[in-house]
């Protein structure tokens, strides 16, 4: 699944796209600034310099890099008659850092590392500005999930009186010690833990003794939006007298269904 964002450097529009969690730079659209343009790519594989560097990081970041064909290709560098593209370098070498695509968002494209180094070969100030964009970028990608995640968590924690008043009014009669009173609110909280995310709070604690706060905590948005949902619902069927055991099994469908509907929306979406 391909996500793709837009970066400006000196007026030059820069595809950024992101596979696997992993940030790829469009060197193609790097080059459309120079007169030279996309030729500067070749230019820039040949040079024994940059295939050290290449080298290195696919040493560092590339358990599959095949190291005794680079060797062979570090011999060759430097001979005139040395010929290399960016196809050659990922097909003899196994290489991850870099690949090259067709289609929507077709060109040459490079990790982010690699990428700074090509626009520090084309002009050191095109990757000053280029470093501070992609940063920018980055910072703007941060506080956008940061904003969706508090909104969410709020959200959930807004639903979680709602559960609760519910709880208060039909399951603890008035004459429970405050204790009792505690230990069903634990207990309810943990029919929405269980069905949602499978384990109660103390087994997650158990189980993360090193990490601050609860589960819900470390709630993905669409776990927190279904979390919402969830609590909710689960005060409509306390309030309907339907039994624990019951509300857990029909809340668990029901997160699973809900969790599949937020995937997909978030893969269509992804695909615009």
């Amino acid at each position: 699944m391909v996500k793709s964002n837009k970066i400006v450097v000196k007026e030059t529009s820069i595809t950024v796209i992101v596979e696997n969690n992993i940030d790829y730079i469009c060197l193609t659209d790097m080059t459309s600034g120079f007169k030279e343009g996309s030729g500067l790519i070749g230019k820039w594989i040949t040079n024994k310099n940059t295939l050290e560097y290449l080298g290195i990081w696919e040493k560092i970041n590339n358990s599959d890099f095949n190291y005794p064909e680079f060797g062979v290709i570090e011999q060759e560098a430097g001979v005139n008659r040395f010929i290399m593209s960016i196809g050659q370098w990922i097909e003899r070498t196994h290489a991850k850092g870099m690949i090259v695509k067709p289609g929507r968002y077709g060109g040459t494209y490079a990790h982010k590392d690699i990428a700074f180094h090509f626009a520090m070969w084309l002009s050191p100030e095109f990757q000053i500005y280029l470093v501070n964009e992609f940063q920018r970028l980055k910072a703007d990608e941060n506080d956008r999930l940061k904003l969706n995640w508090n909104l969410n968590r709020t959200l959930a924690k807004i639903n979680y009186h709602i559960h609760t008043d519910a709880i208060k009014q039909n399951l603890i009669p008035a004459e429970l010690s405050a204790s009792q009173i505690s230990i069903i609110y634990a207990n309810e909280a943990d029919v929405l833990n269980v069905a949602l995310f499978g384990i109660t709070a103390k087994q997650w604690r158990d189980a993360n003794p090193n990490l601050q706060g609860n589960m819900r905590d470390y709630a993905s948005i669409n776990e927190l939006i279904c979390l919402s949902n969830m609590e909710n619902l689960n005060a409509v069927f306390i309030s309907e007298n339907i039994p624990q055991s019951e509300r857990l099994i029909k809340l668990n469908q029901i997160a699973i269904q809900q969790m599949k509907v937020l995937i997909d929306v978030e893969n269509r979406k992804m695909l615009k």
